[in-house]
């Protein structure tokens, strides 16, 4: 798939979607860095674990800790990648997180919380990236939006709002760099197996199942396998896109 040597930057990828999209990487060749946030020991730990993992597999990989949210922190994080490898080749925005609630009971600091992690993070950890990519003249920048963003949700609209600003930045960066060969997309993944959806109640979970054409939930390898390809030669002219993966929702 043409990503030997390459340099991928996997946010959020100490667990769930963005563990399973750091061993795909790996496991096709990339060197990864795997963004963590040190919210508690049990993150770093498994930011470790997913490491050890891509090491035993004869892959390099090296943790390295920000909150995408840190301007500053997510600065020093593409820098500390540039130091080691020489450049950035894949970013993968795949930070993310809830604050469920229906709007009149959501506080500000949950509106602001999504939107600074998800949106915010997105934005910043981009910026800082493109760099590396326009220098080299090559770039693949791989958001992780939803499918709430797409259709909404409610009791999600923090969340679908965050998603739905990634979608419309995907798009706009797309058109900003797709001259420096740099592709930008984003994946709109539906019910996803992660701790994330495992926190739902079943009723909850059997109601979301029921609008789905396949009839079940999504694997967090489903995701990476995407992620993957759009990392790649071949989908080398594949830009500004958001690709569902949802089952069929």
């Amino acid at each position: 798939m043409g990503l030997e040597d390459r340099v991928a930057l996997v946010t959020g990828a100490s667990r769930g979607m963005g563990r399973a999209i750091a061993l795909k990487l790996a496991g096709l060749g990339c060197m990864v860095a795997v963004n963590y946030v040190a919210i508690d020991d049990q993150n770093r730990l498994d930011a470790d674990n997913v490491v050890e993992t891509i090491m035993g597999m004869g892959g390099e990989a090296f943790s390295v800790e920000a909150d995408v949210r840190d301007g500053e922190a997510v600065k020093a994080m593409v820098q500390g990648v540039v130091d080691r490898w020489g450049k950035v080749s894949i970013l993968v925005n795949n930070a993310g997180i809830t604050r469920d609630t229906l709007l009149l009971r959501m506080s500000e600091d949950a509106w602001d919380d999504v939107l600074d992690v998800n949106l915010r993070g997105t934005y910043l950890c981009s910026k800082f990236a493109l760099k590396s990519m326009i220098r080299e003249g090559w770039g693949r920048v791989i958001s992780i939006a939803s499918i709430a963003g797409v259709i909404g949700n409610a009791g999600q609209t923090n969340y679908a709002a965050s998603k739905g600003g990634i979608i419309a930045f995907t798009k706009s960066l797309a058109r900003e760099v797709g001259s420096r060969n740099i592709t930008a997309n984003a994946v709109a993944p539906g019910f996803i197996k992660t701790s994330m959806t495992e926190q739902l109640s079943e009723e909850i979970k059997n109601s979301i199942l029921s609008m789905t054409s396949l009839r079940r939930a999504g694997e967090p390898g489903d995701v990476a396998e995407l992620v993957a390809f759009l990392a790649s030669d071949a989908a080398g002219y594949i830009t500004g896109q958001v690709i569902g993966i949802d089952g069929g929702m």
